[in-house]
């Protein structure tokens, strides 16, 4: 019997260039992959760097009144910017070019009346005041929101001295808005089954008091109802133990 050859033992050429494209498929599904990372991350970073500023621009204003955090009624978790604002360097009106106020990522965000998505930013809408970030207040809260009623005294750390906070490094000053209710930016996900999109353990960005700034999970418990029928919202309550973050200063 005539031994194969070497070649006849080996693949072919179609045989290779099946095994050639193969891999390319493969390399090019890795470099998408790792270019969204990387695009997620920057993003995640230039937020970072934001809300530090941010954060900062908050200690300074503290520092110019009395050491008392800002107060500018119910809405202070929105309207806070307008007594910062100058202290991260802008002036005049509030507008969608306020580039420290927009988070990269705020591309989408949920109405407060209908629980829908809405396909825009907060950082382009003027009822947000163009920004992002949401400023640690919902104890200023005194009357209800459409879908977020509730009876009593919420945490919160708006119009309270700065130096009488307790862990500094737990309480939350500045954050991405999308943590009050929560749901993500960085990491979004469907409506679940029962119509809210809102979901526990949504990842965000947050500066603390003592202005460090950490990517975090942030607790909420949708089976909470208040006496009106509505569901609560992540601000409305501390987390249990196991989570790095507070929302009361006390």
């Amino acid at each position: 019997m005539k031994p194969r050859s070497s070649f006849d033992m080996g693949f072919s050429l179609m045989e290779l260039l099946v095994v050639i494209a193969g891999i390319a498929v493969l390399v090019a599904l890795l470099l998408h992959v790792l270019s969204g990372a990387q695009a997620a991350r920057a993003r995640r970073t230039a937020c970072l760097n934001n809300l530090k500023q941010i954060n900062l621009g908050v200690h300074m204003y503290a520092g110019d009144n009395g050491d008392t955090l800002p107060d500018t009624g119910i809405a202070t978790f929105i309207t806070y910017k307008e007594a910062v604002k100058s202290y991260v360097g802008l002036h005049g009106p509030s507008s969608s070019q306020d580039k420290v106020f927009a988070c990269p990522a705020d591309t989408f965000y949920i109405d407060e009346s209908s629980l829908a998505y809405v396909l825009r930013g907060r950082h382009e809408q003027i009822a947000y005041d163009f920004s992002s970030y949401a400023f640690d207040s919902a104890n200023l809260l005194t009357t209800n929101y459409p879908n977020f009623a509730y009876s009593g005294l919420l945490p919160g750390i708006g119009g309270q001295k700065l130096s009488a906070i307790n862990n500094a490094a737990k309480t939350v000053l500045v954050l991405e808005a999308s943590a009050l209710l929560p749901f993500s930016w960085h990491q979004p996900k469907s409506p679940a089954p029962d119509g809210w999109p809102m979901f526990n353990n949504a990842r965000n960005m947050v500066s603390f008091v003592d202005g460090h700034v950490s990517y975090i999970k942030i607790y909420w418990d949708g089976t909470i109802r208040y006496p009106n029928g509505c569901i609560s919202i992540a601000a409305y309550y501390d987390p249990p133990t196991g989570y790095d973050y507070k929302w009361s200063g006390n």
